[in-house]
């Protein structure tokens, strides 16, 4: 049986909330979430405002740490030390763009910051990935002389691609990124994506509320609220078959 290139296992996160001087609360953000996703696939989250997809997210990347279960990339267990030995094979991708963006910084020297920080490549070598990545994403080598204020809503969104793809990761994490931007933009891009994922094997999570992509994009599909894992399974599965009454609400939602 392949291994997955993500697998999760019972996944915990709480917070603590004061209450009051002497008094604090516990929220639980995650609550025994597993999954697992394989190379060259989508994997969808969704759930309402407060399900726990951002800190799922978070704690993927190394920005947040797990209270307990386990977190393994290619089969080996990750733990926050190792997340910067990581960073190239998981990248994340904002909802906005050009809040993640420096606006006094050029697109090229942005990237260049990347590779020089994270790769052994020399000056040239460093410029040849450049321009390759940009051609890649349907941009020109005169546009890494542009500054982010520069570029249209589909252009920033295909920098931020850049960003990411410049280090040649296995796994991209999309939250809410196609969210902002206008249908005729948001195919543009969702087609980018696919072609990217044909071609390089890439693998996308997609946090996301907008269940109609969700079902064009994705292979599985997981439906959190208040932190627990409601439905996983197949996308189609799902959406023929949902198992809980607020996946079912969810979907029927987006399908009116």
């Amino acid at each position: 049986m392949t291994i997955p290139l993500l697998e999760i296992r019972q996944l915990y996160k709480s917070y603590q909330k004061a209450q009051g001087i002497f008094r604090r609360q516990t929220i639980q953000a995650l609550s025994n979430v597993s999954f697992s996703l394989h190379t060259g696939q989508t994997l969808a989250i969704v759930g309402e405002t407060g399900s726990g997809k951002s800190t799922l997210a978070k704690l993927l990347v190394g920005i947040e740490t797990p209270d307990s279960g386990e977190i393994l990339l290619e089969g080996k267990a990750v733990s926050i030390s190792d997340h910067k030995k990581y960073n190239h094979v998981i990248r994340y991708i904002f909802q906005d763009p050009a809040r993640s963006l420096n606006p006094h910084q050029r697109i090229g020297q942005m990237l260049d910051d990347v590779l020089r920080f994270s790769t052994a490549l020399n000056e040239s070598q460093r410029e040849q990935k450049i321009h390759q990545t940009l051609a890649q994403l349907g941009l020109m080598e005169e546009h890494a002389a542009y500054y982010p204020h520069m570029f249209s809503g589909g252009q920033l969104q295909r920098v931020a691609l850049a960003r990411a793809l410049i280090m040649d990761p296995k796994l991209l994490i999309l939250d809410e990124a196609l969210t902002a931007l206008d249908p005729s933009l948001r195919a543009q891009i969702v087609n980018l994506l696919l072609e990217l994922q044909q071609s390089t094997g890439l693998s996308y999570l997609l946090i996301t509320n907008h269940l109609r992509l969700v079902r064009h994009i994705s292979d599985t599909i997981l439906v959190l609220h208040q932190g627990k894992s409601l439905d996983y399974g197949s996308t189609t599965e799902v959406f023929d078959n949902p198992q809980h009454d607020y996946s079912r609400k969810l979907i029927s939602s987006a399908q009116s």
